[in-house]
């Protein structure tokens, strides 16, 4: 659902904040952040924190066990982008009432390997006939109280990174119109099943100010989800920023998602872009990304820990942009 629209929903329906509640929806957060405090039985000085969050879509990809993968992988991404390990899963899945049961059977492996790898273990789920496929997980994890890394938390001055290249809503929408065979799309597949857990590692290591991962709502929206609720601009050079191979010709010729151009009304006048910047660019940053890379504010202080703890697990190290006072736009990308 596009950011505008859910907004305008959920106002009016957000009770009362709970003291227990230390991450909720006002600041449109990957997840949530509970405290285990004394109502649930704990010392009130507990450091330790549930981190709850769930995600579902329909297929990206032609492999059913990519998919799975990639759903799974996706789902357990909020997780890490709020500083947290992964714990238990709990499946949701619905197919249509004649889906072949090798292709559930395999996006089921893929999903339940995913979350193997990332250490978590799969408690249960709930299955339902549907329409189109649709899978995913909800996950609780863990993370320390004083390691949170909320989209609220970014500073003047801070250091903008990006751990995975741009361009899947090109390469997904490439493959759904067959314009990409299934081996060209392999490399992205592998990309999108990436857990976003080492590039949490790193994170937490160099101990950064705010976070989130870059996926439904494009990196333009996210990045506008961190500056609106530090009250900061994020500045993001455009000629930084990693791009997929081969997506920004498919994108020349064409293959943008649908969700570009909504991302694109939805965010007008809160994320502009320079006049001279590139339009086939300006059309992937507004772009929906499945299961993309962690966006990271660090300290300059802390940057050059930061890049040494990414290239230490072979993440990519991309410098994107900085944080500046706020302006006229939540985000200015140059």
């Amino acid at each position: 659902m596009p950011q505008g629209q859910l907004a305008h929903v959920l106002r009016g329906v957000i009770g009362d904040v709970d003291d227990r509640l230390l991450v909720g929806p006002t600041t449109v957060d990957d997840a949530g952040v509970v405290s285990l405090g004394t109502a649930a039985g704990f010392d009130r000085e507990l450091s330790l924190a549930l981190v709850q969050t769930v995600d579902y879509f329909p297929p990206v990809v032609d492999d059913p066990y990519f998919y799975g993968a990639i759903a799974a992988a996706n789902s357990l991404s909020d997780v890490y982008a709020m500083g947290g390990r992964p714990y238990t899963a709990l499946n949701l899945a619905g197919f249509p009432k004649d889906f072949p049961d090798d292709w559930m059977q395999a996006i089921f492996r893929g999903g339940f390997d995913k979350v193997k790898e990332s250490g978590a273990v799969v408690a249960g789920g709930h299955t339902v006939q549907s329409k189109e496929a649709q899978f995913g997980f909800a996950v609780t994890g863990f993370v320390d109280r004083a390691r949170v890394s909320a989209n609220a938390g970014a500073q003047v001055g801070d250091v903008l990174y990006l751990t995975k290249a741009l361009g899947m809503g090109t390469m997904t929408t490439a493959g759904m119109r067959g314009e990409l065979d299934w081996t060209a799309m392999i490399p992205a597949a592998e990309q999108m099943a990436m857990l976003n857990g080492l590039a949490a590692e790193a994170m937490t290591a160099a101990g950064v100010d705010a976070a989130t991962d870059i996926t439904g709502f494009g990196l333009a929206g996210h990045a506008k989800n961190i500056a609106s609720a530090s009250g900061v601009t994020l500045r993001i050079h455009s000629a930084e920023l990693p791009i997929f191979p081969g997506a920004r010709e498919l994108a020349t010729a064409g293959c943008i998602s649908g969700a570009s151009a909504r991302g694109r009304a939805a965010l007008e006048g809160l994320v502009v872009t320079a006049q001279g910047m590139d339009e086939t660019l300006a059309k992937i940053v507004y772009d929906a990304e499945t299961s993309g890379g962690l966006l990271i504010a660090v300290s300059a202080d802390h940057a050059a820990v930061l890049e040494r703890e990414l290239a230490a697990r072979d993440q990519l190290v991309r410098t994107i942009g900085e944080v500046v006072p706020h302006g006229d736009a939540w985000v200015e990308f140059d």
